[in-house]
Formats: C-alpha cells, sequence, structure tokens
C-alpha cells in the first residue's frame, strides 16, 4: 500500500490533483454545471455522437433499512435521459410510453450493461413489479437502438420502436456487471434477489430470497436488429472467490497482451458483511485469482477509469470515492468494519510483470461516487471496451472523460441511522482532465520551499492552516467556493520563515466543499476542506 499526501495546485476551477498520478500526468477534476441534469445513481448508460443516453437507477440516496421504506417505487427513475456535455442540453422522455414489461425493467436499479457498437444491452436489474406485486431481479434482456432512440428523445417523438426484450432466467442477476471479449459477453457476478429488503435477514419479517449466483456466464447474443437469442452459452461457478456483488469490473490489457477483465474487491464475504479484499482477472479463455494482492480502498461499485501504455506495457485503473472499508487519516489506514462512505481516489497499477499495487492518490470533493459512473470522452485514443491509451493523448491538458450521478451522502456512516435524509442522488457532473505541467512548476507536493496543509473537521467554525516555507516572502491566501469564486482574501503580506499557523474563520460559510489557496511569486499550493 502506497500513500501520498496531496498538495494541490489550481488548474481552472480545479477540486483535485496529485503529482503524476496517471504516467507523467497530473489528475484534475472541474465542476460544471448542466441545468437540469437528473440525479440517478445506479443507472445504465450509452455513449453515440458525443451524447450520452441514461435510464434506469434511482433518484434517492442509500437504502433505508427498514423493509417499508428501502426500494421504494415512488424513487425510481422513470424517465430517458439525453445529453449533450457539450452544449449542456438535457433532453428526456418517459419510458411509461413502453410496453409493460420494458417499463417495469427499464426504472429498476442495479441492472448490468455494455454497448456492442449502437446497441446498448441492459440486463436484470431490481425493483418493484407491479405485475408481480412484489420486489424482483427482471429475467430480461433488453436492447436500445441508441441513435434511434436518443433522435426520438430529442424531437419528442415515440420512443419504443428502438426497445426490444426478451425474457431468459439465465439473465435474472442484479449487482453484477456484464463485459464483453470480442464476440462473447461475460455475466459476472451478482444476485437474484426476490422481495422487500431486510437487514435482520431473509426469515425475518416480510422475508426474501437472495441467492448469489457465484458464476461467470459465458454467451454470445445473437442479434439481427429484429431478433434476439443467447447463444453458446457456458457457466462457471466458484462459490468462494465469484461470490460477490455492487463492485467494480474493469477492462484490462493484460501483460501477455490479451484483454479481458479485472473484478475488482466487492461484497459480502460469508464469515461478516465485510467486502472481499482478492481481485479474480477474467480473459477469453478462463480466470483466475490474482496472487498475493489485496485492495484495500474503494471497494464498492464507484466510478472508475481505465488508462493503458501501450509503450510501457502497464495498466492503471483509478477509482473515485465510494464506499470502503479502509481509508487514510493523515498518514494513517483506518479499517472501519462499518464499511463507510469514503472521498478516496485511489488507483491501482499493474506493470510489465503482472504486478499490482495499490494508491491512495487524491480525495472527491465530498463523499461522493458510490453508485456514479465515469463516461469518457468522445473522440479520445480508447480501446473498444473503454480503456484509454495514455501514450497516444496529445497535449498537456486532455479532457479524458466526466463523471456524472451516484450519492452523495453527509457523512461517513449513515446506515444505521439512515432516514432518507442523509445522502440523495446527486446531479453534479466532473469533467475529468489529465494535465502535463511545464517542468519549472512541477514541485507540486511537499517540498522545501512551501508547504501547505490544513487541520479541520467538517462542522468546525475554524480551519487551521499550517504554512511551512524555506524563506520568508509575499504570499497571498485566498479562499474559493466550490465553483471556484472567490469568497475572500484570508491573508496577504509576508510570511517569515519557517512553520506558521492561521486561523481562520468558516462559522459564516454555508455547508459544502471550499478551497485554500496560498500564492507565493510563482509557486502555488491549494487544500480543500468540507464545512
Amino acid at each position: 500500500m502506497q500513500f501520498k499526501r496531496l498538495f494541490l495546485f489550481l488548474f481552472p476551477l480545479a477540486l483535485v490533483v496529485s503529482a503524476q498520478d496517471v504516467g507523467d500526468r497530473d489528475l484534475a477534476l472541474r465542476e460544471v454545471q448542466i441545468d437540469n441534469m437528473p440525479g440517478l445513481q445506479s443507472f445504465a448508460w450509452g455513449q453515440e455522437a458525443g451524447q450520452w443516453f441514461l435510464v434506469g437507477g434511482r433518484t434517492d440516496g442509500l437504502h433505508r433499512r427498514q423493509p417499508f421504506a428501502a426500494f421504494l417505487a415512488s424513487d425510481n427513475n422513470t424517465m430517458a435521459y439525453v445529453i449533450d456535455p457539450v452544449t449542456q442540453q438535457v433532453w428526456s422522455a418517459s419510458i411509461s410510453t413502453l410496453p409493460q414489461a420494458l417499463f417495469e425493467q427499464l426504472q429498476s436499479t442495479n441492472m448490468e450493461f455494455v454497448q456492442r457498437g449502437e446497441t446498448l444491452y441492459v440486463i436484470g436489474g431490481y425493483g418493484y413489479s407491479p405485475t408481480a406485486s412484489d420486489h424482483i431481479t427482471y429475467p430480461n434482456l433488453t436492447a436500445i437502438d441508441l441513435p434511434g432512440a436518443m433522435d426520438a428523445i430529442r424531437n419528442g417523438e415515440t420512443i419504443a420502436p428502438f426497445f426490444r426484450q426478451i425474457i431468459d432466467p439465465r439473465m435474472e442477476v442484479t449487482g453484477g456487471q456484464l463485459g464483453r471479449i470480442a464476440d462473447h459477453f461475460f455475466l459476472v457476478g451478482g444476485q437474484r434477489f426476490i422481495g422487500r429488503y431486510n437487514p435482520m435477514g431473509p426469515d425475518f419479517g416480510p422475508g426474501f430470497v437472495q441467492e448469489y449466483t457465484n458464476a461467470i456466464r459465458k454467451f454470445r447474443i445473437d442479434d439481427d436488429g429484429t431478433n434476439m437469442t443467447i447463444a453458446d452459452y457456458t457457466e462457471v461457478v466458484d462459490t468462494m472467490e465469484l461470490h460477490r456483488r455492487d463492485y467494480n469490473m474493469v477492462p484490462q490489457v493484460f501483460p501477455d497482451g490479451s484483454k479481458g477483465y479485472t473484478v475488482f474487491s466487492g461484497v459480502f464475504q460469508y464469515a461478516a458483511d465485510v467486502p472481499w479484499l482478492n481481485t479474480v482477472d477474467i480473459n477469453g479463455s478462463g480466470w483466475n485469482v490474482v496472487p498475493v494482492f489485496e485492495q484495500l480502498l474503494n471497494q464498492y461499485h464507484t466510478a472508475h477509469a481505465a488508462f493503458w501504455d501501450s509503450t510501457a506495457n502497464t495498466m492503471a485503473t483509478v477509482f473515485f470515492g465510494g464506499i470502503g472499508r479502509f481509508y487514510f487519516d493523515g498518514n494513517t489506514l483506518m479499517d472501519d468494519p462499518n464499511v463507510p462512505f469514503v472521498n478516496t481516489i485511489s488507483k491501482v497499477s499493474r506493470d510489465a510483470s503482472g504486478q499490482l499495487a495499490e494508491a491512495a492518490i487524491s480525495n472527491m470533493p465530498g463523499l461522493l461516487g458510490a453508485s456514479g459512473e465515469f463516461i469518457p470522452e468522445s473522440g479520445l485514443s480508447i480501446t473498444e471496451d473503454g480503456i484509454i491509451r495514455t501514450d497516444l493523448l496529445i497535449g498537456d491538458s486532455v479532457l479524458i472523460g466526466h463523471i456524472i450521478g451516484g450519492i452523495e451522502s453527509t457523512a461517513a456512516n449513515i446506515f444505521f441511522t439512515n432516514t432518507g435524509t442523509q445522502s440523495d442522488a446527486v446531479a453534479r457532473v466532473f469533467e475529468v482532465w489529465l494535465v502535463r505541467l511545464p517542468q519549472g512548476i512541477r514541485t507540486i507536493g511537499a517540498g522545501p520551499e512551501l508547504e501547505l496543509e490544513i487541520q479541520h473537521e467538517m462542522g468546525q467554525a475554524f480551519v487551521t492552516a499550517i504554512i511551512r516555507t524555506g524563506k520568508s516572502t509575499k504570499m497571498r491566501m485566498q479562499l474559493l467556493d466550490t465553483m471556484g469564486r472567490l469568497v475572500r482574501t484570508v491573508f496577504e503580506g509576508t510570511m517569515v520563515q519557517g512553520r506558521q499557523e492561521l486561523s481562520i474563520t468558516v462559522a459564516d460559510l454555508a455547508s459544502g466543499a471550499y478551497t485554500l489557496v496560498l500564492t507565493a511569486g510563482e509557486q502555488q499550493r491549494t487544500v480543500q476542506f468540507l464545512r
């Protein structure tokens, strides 16, 4: 496990940066405002001509513990959306105009999905079914013609002709992941859940059925544009290593050049309700547990991005916030078996020999990311399955994609006190950049000339800024809001050599994320805090 303390620099409206996160570039987030952006989590998405298609998922936050209040149908997403991130336009259409079977499945949560060409394939999902008069996992495979559906939504026309569906009990899965290698699809992990969620167990109160698939289901989807069939179906089962759901499955290029996926962490272990720590590699011919390596950070499904450098033959997978058992408090790795919301941004690197290493590289501007998605920028040099080719990126600052949706929590541990108000599905959108700084400004982190850190807990009325400088110099410290706007100048004058502390009053600030920017000549340091 690696960890480095972050001293952030100011990219225009930048919120998160750490030195050389991916290859020779730094990672930066910039929040952008898209009016009428829906707040969704656990949804499915596709992309066509640079625009996004969103369907399914939920409009609330973390599900409640009480069976009567968990996964309410009133919080289902019953709309389909088209979003243009360039013009920042949003179009929508109700999916209630679809046939009932399609309408029910496509408002469910945690569907598995993958795009092939212009078709988005969606499998399973969990939610309340009026037809069954119960919460079910849907036994359906649905195909969505993205150009047709998106054009119909933009023009206010009927969307029904662009949706097709079949029933197949082998597709009755929620909380798994769907990938594709060549002609075959891989439906990995997940579960079949029937009935109301109940933390007291399947035989208490209303009761439920919960069956993990413990499987990798491999098959073709033969689709001529009118008819679909599941063909060449095989299944491998491992009740230990494949017993997981709500995880991240990320496309990979392995050291031998083969393509596949890595199943990262996920839940739950048999002995306790805590995440698995090991990871599983899948390729076209089989699967194996990665030896030795344990993933300690970002263990639930969250927004994530994959990067491949074909010249160095290295991979990197970056996870943006979410939920995890482990997190850092300063330089100390904390273990919370209650598995809290975290703001950690972590990276798992794979070198040319296949060795994995994990590092905490930065933080999200809040407890964000869980059940959100990263959508790669259209037109980038990427593989067919969405891996960004870092060795082919052109320019010092490259927009590589957006983080959208997911859950934002007001506190790390809310599950046992959740009344439905402590978290929500967010409409926030973050651009994700890879930035190569000019050589003369690369001393971003802790160095002998200038350092900035803070001591603060969310909700406190004061922030203590700790400044270390190698020589007496003129400085300016400014306070910015989450949109990068100046709130006030905190300090302007000469700071003497050594370690100095400034107590900054923040009692008058609204709740949210703020950034302190310290400027001394050509040097700049920034650090974030939550009020």
